[in-house]
């Protein structure tokens, strides 16, 4: 296989090639290789390298009837742990330590015919929406080198943009996968709450928070992505029903007529950048031209004291991160290791008292309430995925005081938190690039446990307006 022809195909197209035996996964590897050597010189969106042994896997890779089977893929720097690599949270008080097991995802991963054979860049213990960290240095967009590829799966984003491999491990917390598909013309799914197990070392993060998946070019590869690692393990703390039939099924399957809400009103009161703006009405125009009913319409929130109780959670997360490793290690924890953003979140963190956590933790429960009957009298809700065009790399400053940086960081990533809040699945498509050539995302939220509406509508507006020819100027 050419080097350009390897990825031109979908991750599902390569599995199927190698059952047919028109391939064979160590010429996948070789060409996924040659691929990650040519272009991460530019885009740093490759920061741990095991080469060897991914060939070596590829080489005695048995290609059962899995859907990815011998397909090259990346795992993100946070949360991927698979054995003999490191898991270092793109910070350097973390030691490269290799992992001794993989986690539950990444044996999904595996059992579906992947073979991991690098980690990818993340901001430190990825908090911010863009891929900089002081450890490895930021990682470059391949539609612009000068811009971000989003954060906090944003090495992720990068590779997959460029064609190194069609499906990258991402997780997201606060939008760490929508928001770097928005910056690179990714499909970004966020799951369910509790849809993709954390198992065997987390019952959940950051009070459910978080959540695993992938960055894909297609729709179909997410969807067959989240069939091959849904579902609880046993002493999981929540997990939501499972799905009626595949998600990959769901992704050729047109959805009913769907009533639709939409807004490009920054709900913060900020200013939601114009090329955002034009791509949410886009979105919702072709929406309405597919026969969907569209209004605008918003849910009533409030959206500061969400921002302020998120913060205290996210606050509360850092603390736990630094103070595990410091448990682990017998390192101690001093400013001089650490970005100043992260530095002060640690400081705010450890001064959260178990009282006041569990009242931010409730009444963010309760919001979730209150947003969730929203989705009664709608079936989705349309928003830009961001409030601006990916950044200039270098425009928020690490070094600088949290509270200036919490107000950039929310008006770049608002309205992506609120998903993770409420534990409701959301999805960025892109369907709008603009007159930059920069990728703008268009997010659609869906009812809790309602991936496969999601994933329907994703799938007829590909259909609708194919993105899959749209190749950055890193690619060839």
């Amino acid at each position: 296989m050419s080097f350009n022809e390897y990825a031109s195909f979908d991750g599902l197209a390569l599995g199927r090639m190698v059952r047919e035996r028109k391939i064979t996964p160590a010429e996948l590897m070789d060409a996924a290789i040659a691929r990650a050597e040519k272009h991460n010189a530019k885009l740093n969106a490759i920061v741990f390298k095991d080469y060897d042994r991914a060939r070596a896997t590829a080489r005695t890779h048995e290609a059962g009837a899995v859907p990815f089977a011998g397909v090259p893929m990346l795992l993100k720097d946070i949360l991927g742990d698979c054995a003999g690599m490191p898991t270092r949270s793109a910070c350097a008080f973390i030691p490269a330590t290799p992992m001794p097991a993989d986690s539950e995802v990444v044996a999904r991963y595996k059992r579906a015919g992947f073979i991991p054979f690098a980690k990818t860049n993340a901001p430190e213990l990825g908090i911010p929406p863009v891929t900089e960290s002081r450890l490895y240095g930021p990682a470059h967009n391949p539609w612009n080198l000068e811009r971000t590829p989003g954060g906090s799966s944003g090495g992720s984003a990068a590779a997959v943009a460029a064609g190194i491999v069609p499906v990258a491990h991402g997780n997201d917390g606060g939008g760490s996968i929508r928001i770097p598909a928005a910056c690179c013309g990714l499909v970004g799914l966020k799951p369910t709450r509790g849809r993709i197990s954390l198992a065997p070392t987390l019952g959940d993060v950051l009070g459910g928070l978080a959540v695993e998946h992938v960055l894909t070019r297609t729709v179909r590869d997410s969807a067959a992505a989240l069939d091959a690692t849904a579902g609880p393990m046993p002493g999981d703390p929540y997990f939501p029903s499972p799905p009626i039939r595949p998600y990959l099924q769901e992704a050729s399957t047109p959805p009913k007529r769907l009533r639709i809400a939409f807004s490009a009103v920054n709900p913060l009161g900020g200013a939601i950048h114009p090329d955002c703006i034009e791509a949410t009405q886009r979105a919702a125009k072709l929406c309405a031209e597919l026969g969907h009913e569209v209004e605008e319409a918003v849910p009533q929130l409030n959206y500061q004291m969400l921002a302020q109780l998120f913060e205290t959670v996210y606050a509360a997360g850092v603390a736990l991160s630094i103070e595990a490793t410091r448990m682990l290690t017998g390192a101690e924890p001093t400013p001089d290791k650490f970005e100043t953003f992260t530095w002060n979140l640690y400081e705010r963190g450890r001064q959260v008292s178990a009282s006041q956590y569990l009242i931010a933790q409730a009444m963010l429960q309760q919001a979730a309430r209150q947003f969730a009957t929203f989705f009664e009298s709608h079936d989705l809700f349309l928003t830009p995925t961001l409030g601006q065009p990916p950044l200039r790399i270098g425009t928020i400053d690490f070094m600088s005081p949290a509270t200036k940086l919490l107000d950039e960081i929310a008006n770049f990533a608002i309205p992506c938190p609120v998903y993770n809040i409420t534990g409701q699945p959301a999805i960025s498509l892109p369907l709008y690039w603009n007159r930059e050539g920069l990728p703008i995302g268009a997010m659609f939220g869906g009812r809790y446990g309602d991936e496969a509406t999601l994933i329907q509508l994703a799938g007829q507006l590909e259909q609708a307006q194919p993105w899959i020819g749209r190749k950055p100027p890193v690619w060839d």
